[in-house]
């Protein structure tokens, strides 16, 4: 007599849940813009949803308690002249955002603790050097103030947010860039593009160290991101348009390490990796569902879980970063769905009966402390991210006095690095009192 073998998981019972209607953000006007970005960025302090707006781009930020309905009139963040097509927290600190937009341009922003009083219009600087629409911004995962952009003049522009200078530019890609994703470390970059080819770029070699061309056989959109082993999971479509996933090993591109039929829909699947569980949430723009998917070392490496669904399709969807769970309730993921009128958060448990703190689920997580300066990231050295203990919670820092607490890193910055930019550090936009990040 044969028995099965239940694979054993600690992540095998994860469920989904809505929160209660008035722990939900109401009136909330999302973005009707086509193009196939999240519109809504999130960190244990905020909440950033990318809103329609008349004359030019704008985004909605609300403190991350501030539940219920939104007042119709309350205070947005204007700066861009054409609409807001990506947004991304900082990871180093709760309180910095930067936008791109089909201005041309990539803005950082600084957003005061308290609840918005008036609008934001002025950026702490302003990042020019795409000549057309930028539909890409993300923030490097270790390094002090290195944002990386990408636009429809298929450049990729890592830039120094701290002098407002662009460090490096990359001409590789041959047609429009659909995604970009940091490894663990930030020393390498991985991208798809309308061409058919997954890449793995070296940023400061400048040079593409590894393609492959059509991971998924279908014309439609793929996304990828880089997992914590340095491997890149993959969404995309096959030559029927169904939908599918794969995980590949970049050094070898030959064969996938998994490849996984899912169903036949348009909607690109967005993927949403947690480093610390090693598990990708697939939500794809216009389903009402959002799948989940355990990535292991053994067969078949990539093991479906369940899937959360609800009435509703998403327009959009954000991914709170690790240290922003409740671990008194095993929450090991929370998402935020965006509707056409509201924002829903979706909580992701793990079953458990005690109430102690769980080590299994709750290993170190990446904190909010870069591991090194921009100036040493461009000199070649790689740090992995400075992790801290979610024992007891985590608390975000408050505000940090916009002063210089430490010795300026620019004022010590040799002149020869300034050669790709013209510009002189005073004549920069960027407020003196608001120079952060040292």
């Amino acid at each position: 007599m044969s028995r099965s073998i239940v694979r054993q998981s600690k992540f095998r019972h994860v469920f989904g849940q809505t929160v209660k209607a008035e722990q939900g953000y109401d009136d909330i006007r999302v973005s009707k813009v086509t193009w196939d970005s999240s519109f809504c960025a999130i960190n244990p302090k905020f909440l950033a949803v990318i809103v329609e707006s008349s004359g030019g781009g704008a985004f909605l930020v609300l403190p991350i308690s501030k539940t219920g309905r939104v007042d119709k009139n309350y205070p947005l963040v204007i700066g861009h002249s054409g609409p807001v097509l990506d947004i991304d927290w900082c990871p180093h600190d709760d309180n910095i955002l930067a936008s791109c937009s089909e201005d041309c341009t990539a803005m950082v922003w600084q957003i005061p603790d308290h609840s918005l009083t008036r609008p934001i219009s002025d950026p702490v600087v302003v990042l020019e050097g795409h000549s057309k629409r930028v539909g890409i911004v993300t923030w490097h995962p270790t390094a002090r103030n290195i944002l990386l952009t990408a636009g429809s003049d298929n450049l990729v522009i890592i830039w120094n947010v701290g002098t407002g200078e662009a460090l490096i530019s990359m001409d590789d890609h041959p047609d429009l860039i659909y995604s970009i994703s940091w490894n663990r470390n930030g020393s390498l970059f991985c991208t798809t593009c309308k061409d058919r080819r997954l890449r793995v770029c070296d940023p400061r070699k400048r040079e593409v160290v590894a393609e492959r061309l059509a991971p998924h056989e279908g014309i439609r959109p793929m996304r990828a991101i880089f997992t914590r082993d340095g491997n890149i999971f993959t969404t995309g479509f096959t030559r029927m348009s169904q939908r599918e996933l794969g995980l590949w090993d970049p050094t070898n591109f030959e064969e996938p390490i998994a490849l996984l039929e899912l169903d036949t829909s348009n909607g690109v699947l967005l993927p949403y990796y947690d480093a610390d569980a090693n598990m990708v949430y697939l939500c794809g723009k216009g389903d009402s569902s959002i799948r989940y998917f355990e990535i292991t070392e053994e067969p078949p490496y990539v093991h479906y879980l369940n899937t959360f669904s609800s009435k509703e399709p998403q327009r959009g969807m954000g991914f709170m970063p690790k240290r922003g769970v409740d671990v008194t309730k095993c929450e090991i993921a929370r998402l935020f769905k965006l509707l056409d009128k509201k924002c829903e958060p979706i909580t992701m448990t793990v079953p458990r009966k005690s109430d102690l703190f769980q080590d299994d689920l709750y290993p170190d997580t990446a904190g909010p402390e870069p591991a090194m300066e921009a100036e040493e990231w461009l000199d070649g050295r790689d740090e992995d991210p400075i992790l801290v203990s979610m024992r007891g919670g985590y608390m975000p820092p408050k505000s940090r006095e916009l002063k210089v607490a430490k010795k300026n890193v620019l004022e010590s910055r040799p002149t020869t690095r300034r050669s790709m930019s013209t510009l002189d550090t005073n004549s920069l936009p960027v407020k003196k009192d608001l120079m952060i990040w040292f």
